[in-house]
């Protein structure tokens, strides 16, 4: 059994002293389905590789603000800390994850879309954000206009790619890779002018200590980005008792303590907690 811990944040915020720990059983025998608590275990997929939102620490613990959503979320669903186990979603893999059920739910840094919502639902939103551009320090586009001059990069099935190549630079050169660190390494060498997704990922990467002065935000806010948790399609139960869970974290004032703890450092501004939407 491999050892996985919930950020301090949201220990704190649900009142637990206990390290969450994975069960790694992965099957459906722990109650879990359309959303009722009180199980062996909760399978909650999120990314690893997003300072500020949801990342994997070397020493195996998990942090971000999307960790501490989750983590508040599976708490007012009836899981402990240590009934959680997180699952990496890479952004391609995130549809299929909820349709073969290899997760309960997914909160990472997932963008409401129509053509999303075709294949899966969405309760929340819990989050607004912008998509932006991250560059070298210094080399800064000030307009829209100048990004079709750029060589960008984004994660294969993002809304950010999508949105490159359908809307505001369909003449810029877009490279995919699969994970945003991937990006952010071509950026570093210059293989690209500049990484594009959505700005409080952006801010997550910029403060990290190891990236501090090398890159900076455009600031250009190229669209709104609502994100929700992504869960399986129609499943109007788990949708309103996690609407509830999240209503509950901004009433009690944990999803700011959150967002000021996760993405304060980086000096990042947020928007209000968006309006959630009924469940349907």
């Amino acid at each position: 059994m491999r050892l996985r811990k919930a950020s301090a944040l949201a220990a704190s915020v649900l009142a637990l002293s206990l390290a969450a720990t994975a069960c790694g059983s992965g099957d459906d025998e722990d109650g879990s389905e359309g959303g009722s608590g009180g199980g062996d275990s909760i399978t909650i997929g999120i990314k690893f590789d997003q300072p500020g939102l949801g990342l994997q620490t070397p020493d195996g613990d998990y942090a971000g603000f999307d960790v501490d959503v989750a983590t508040y979320i599976a708490g007012e669903l009836g899981y402990e800390p240590d009934q959680i186990e997180f699952v990496e979603s890479p952004s391609g893999d995130r549809e299929s994850m909820l349709q073969r059920g290899d997760v309960d739910f997914i909160v990472a840094t997932y963008s409401i879309t129509e053509e999303r919502e075709q294949q899966v639902s969405f309760a929340g939103p819990y989050f607004l954000a912008h998509q932006d551009l991250l560059m070298r320090t210094g080399e800064t586009v000030s307009s829209p206009d100048e990004i079709n001059e750029l060589t960008l990069c984004s994660v294969t099935g993002s809304t950010s790619a999508q949105n490159v190549q359908n809307d505001f630079a369909p003449d810029a050169q877009l490279q995919e890779m699969g994970t945003y660190s991937e990006c952010l390494t071509g950026l570093e060498n210059g293989a690209v002018d500049a990484l594009t997704t959505d700005d409080s990922i952006l801010a997550g990467y910029a403060s990290q200590e190891a990236n501090q002065g090398k890159f900076e935000l455009a600031g250009l806010e190229l669209s709104d980005e609502y994100y929700g948790v992504g869960i399986p399609k129609d499943d109007t139960e788990l949708q309103g008792q996690i609407n509830d869970a999240i209503q509950s974290m901004v009433d009690s004032g944990a999803w700011q303590e959150a967002v000021d703890a996760n993405l304060g450092p980086a000096g990042y501004e947020n928007e209000p907690a968006p309006e959630i939407e009924a469940a349907s």
